[in-house]
């Protein structure tokens, strides 16, 4: 079963690892901030160890990014393609035999400031 993992962010500067400028995660004791971390490192090493891991990357700024739309002909207009305060960050794309597992992982994925979203991927 493939899922995306979808990191949900509104870090002021933009930047990675999101954690590193989320207001809500800064505000946490070190100690915390430290086994967050840790916990997102050790369960990244689990998932490429089992072969769950597929792939993720971290995106660019959404003020840099440009929208695509067709009204006739093309129309392009400068991002965010949001007005949201919260943007795609980032994702990762796993394979895991059950719900369950992708419930765990996208569950540990989650951090203060941040909200994950767990999609399964459409199998044509």
């Amino acid at each position: 079963m493939k899922y995306v993992v979808l990191i949900h962010s509104n870090p002021q500067p933009w930047g990675h690892p999101t954690g590193d400028t989320v207001a809500e995660h800064q505000a946490l004791p070190k100690a915390e901030r430290d086994r967050l971390n840790s916990d997102f490192e050790k369960l990244l090493g689990e998932l490429q160890a089992s072969g769950e891991l597929l792939g993720g990357e971290a995106l660019g700024d959404p003020a840099a990014s440009r929208l695509y739309r067709y009204s006739g002909r093309p129309v392009v207009t400068d991002g965010p393609y949001s007005e949201a305060k919260e943007q795609l960050a980032g994702f990762f794309l796993i394979d895991v035999d059950t719900p369950e597992r992708a419930d765990a992982v996208a569950q540990t994925f989650a951090g203060p400031g941040e909200t994950i979203e767990l999609r399964p991927i459409h199998v044509f």
